[in-house]
């Protein structure tokens, strides 16, 4: 089942038990569905095109929460909390720093990078297996320490 079918069900589903948050949240997702499929791009939504929507719409819900926290403006960082909750039910699991950590470990194990530059071939590898999964913040901040010997 597409992400297009997915978020259509879900957002029959959200009409019916009136969550406003969950229909604001799932309209928004389905919008940018529509906006992609009509670009002109000529071409049919993939998963990993689906990904990448997912994952922006996630990362703009996040630096939104961080700029209504600086400003003090709680209640707009917590509606955008659970919007954010919301995207992530479609989202891949997310690993937890612990379990990015390790895997950053074994890909810099296997291409031997140890040093500040070998940045450029641990950093590509690692966001690319995985993308999805992880923060690409997280990924970066992690291939750094293990590069820095920390």
């Amino acid at each position: 089942m597409s992400l297009k079918d997915i978020i259509n069900d879900e957002l029959k589903s959200a009409l019916k038990s009136g969550d406003k948050i969950r229909l604001e949240t799932i309209r928004s997702l389905r919008a940018l569905i529509l906006e992609f499929e009509k670009s002109g791009v000529a071409k049919e939504l993939t998963p990993d095109d689906e990904l990448k929507l997912l994952t922006s719409a996630a990362k703009k819900r996040k630096e939104s929460i961080e700029q209504f926290q600086n400003a003090n403006r709680t209640e707009l960082a917590e509606k955008e909390i659970l919007e954010l909750k919301v995207i992530e039910e479609f989202l891949p699991k997310q690993l937890s720093y612990n379990e990015i950590f390790a895997e950053v470990k074994k890909y810099a194990d296997e291409i031997g990078a140890k040093v500040k530059e070998d940045f450029p071939k641990l950093m590509p590898m690692a966001a690319k297996n995985l993308k999805g999964k992880a923060d690409g913040k997280i990924i970066k901040e992690i291939v750094e320490k293990i590069l820095s010997g920390n």
